[in-house]
């Protein structure tokens, strides 16, 4: 079940900016440590003419007008010699005689900088807020041990008696050899989760917050802000079902290309339009799990075998299947309703004409490049954020009643 947010506003996934805006928390803190800072200020003003202040004391004013959005400047700014005076001795101040005011704002002023951006899991400093890119996800999982994962794929369907006749007669040419192990690895990632405590599957899923969104922070990997992006509930990883972590690998694929980012960011607009609204990440989803049934039932053989690769042409062939049926869902008004029988005639269209697909996306991602296409054009209604509907429940690709998977093969 899926349901759009109310109409009081998107709910807000990055809260990094506000958690980091304590002077409006703590006005207590910074009013004294305005009238501090002032009259250390003025006093340095009037020596002036004897001792010029130095460029650690310019750096360090400079670093205070930071403090609500760069931390790391929080830090160089206690060690300054100008606080350690307004906490010691500032304008006839003496430790014996601080009121509690000043008390209580000396030790939040030494809680600042404890403030810890909300992730959800456990990452390393050095990697926190960097981008992925689809070439570095995919290297972690050839290098890791997926063996445990492999043993469960079937790199093929299986079929008997007339449907493996005719399948043998006319239908696409086996995948080449040595594609095989490449076809392999696509289909094992496909059996991994989303793992909260590993440090690349997080980036990857801040890389397409952060993309989808135009966010410069980190966000928690559990939310309500995943439900603003399509998954249908906090967590993205009960949505992955029938695709696996390949089903995050491919959105990373569309957002991390400049041409492709485009057009998911259209789709994203359109998933939001106020009446024809879908849940764009779940609709990902099940693109993908329609590109492991084609590979599966080698509809993708023939392209592979002449690309001899595997990979590309399953990342082109997903985009290409996303990107029709936005084109369907838009020219053909459809709606959330219309989602089962939609990803139904899009399944078989795909299968059996893949090669058509993929020119359409190479036509309109030319067009794109050209600045001449758009899937939206000018119309109006579409809101930045989720809107506001009532329960409608989506049907998606795992929800349809399994196909004979003859007459599936290329034309």
């Amino acid at each position: 079940m899926w349901s759009a947010n109310d109409g009081s506003g998107a709910k807000q996934g990055c809260r990094t900016e506000e958690k980091l805006r304590v002077g409006g928390q703590r006005s207590g803190f910074w009013s004294v440590l305005g009238r501090g800072l002032a009259g250390r200020l003025e006093a340095d003003s009037v020596s002036a003419a004897y001792s010029p202040p130095s460029d650690k004391d310019s750096s360090a004013l400079l670093a205070f007008r930071g403090i609500p959005s760069l931390p790391r400047q929080i830090s160089e700014l206690k060690s300054h010699s100008t606080l350690q005076a307004l906490t010691t001795e500032a304008n006839g101040w003496a430790p014996g005689v601080m009121s509690t005011e000043v008390l209580r704002a000396q030790e939040e002023w030494e809680a600042v900088d404890s403030i810890q951006l909300e992730t959800g899991s456990q990452t390393s400093s050095d990697q926190s807020g960097q981008l992925i890119s689809f070439s570095e996800a995919l290297q972690h999982f050839q290098t890791v041990d997926l063996s445990s994962f492999k043993k469960r794929i079937q790199p093929t369907i299986r079929r008997t008696g007339l449907a493996a006749l005719r399948h043998c007669l006319f239908g696409p040419p086996k995948l080449h050899q040595g594609l095989r192990e490449e076809r392999d690895l696509v289909l094992t990632i496909a059996q991994c989760g989303l793992d909260s405590q590993d440090p690349v599957h997080g980036r990857v899923l801040q890389t397409i917050y952060k993309k989808l969104t135009g966010s410069r922070f980190d966000c928690a990997l559990h939310g309500d802000h995943w439900e603003d992006l399509g998954f249908q509930g906090a967590n993205p990883a009960t949505d992955l079902r029938g695709a696996g972590f390949l089903a995050l690998l491919h959105l990373l694929y569309l957002v991390m290309d400049s041409k492709t980012l485009l057009m998911a960011q259209e789709i994203l607009r359109l998933s939001r339009h106020h009446i024809q609204q879908f849940p764009f990440c779940l609709m990902s989803v099940n693109i993908t799990c329609i590109v492991i049934q084609a590979l599966r039932e080698e509809c993708l053989s023939r392209e592979c075998n002449r690309q001899q690769k595997v990979i590309p042409v399953v990342n082109s062939f997903y985009a290409a299947t996303f990107l029709h049926l936005a084109h369907i869902w838009k020219t053909q008004q459809k709606t959330i309703s219309d989602s089962g029988f939609v990803l139904k005639d899009l399944e078989v269209l795909a299968k059996k004409s893949p090669r058509q697909l993929l020119k359409t996306l190479e036509i309109y991602l030319a067009r794109v490049s050209k600045g001449q296409s758009s899937l939206l054009g000018a119309q109006k209604h579409y809101r930045t954020q989720a809107p506001h509907c009532q329960e409608l429940t989506f049907t998606g690709v795992c929800d349809l009643p399994p196909r004979s998977s003859e007459g599936t093969w290329l034309n």
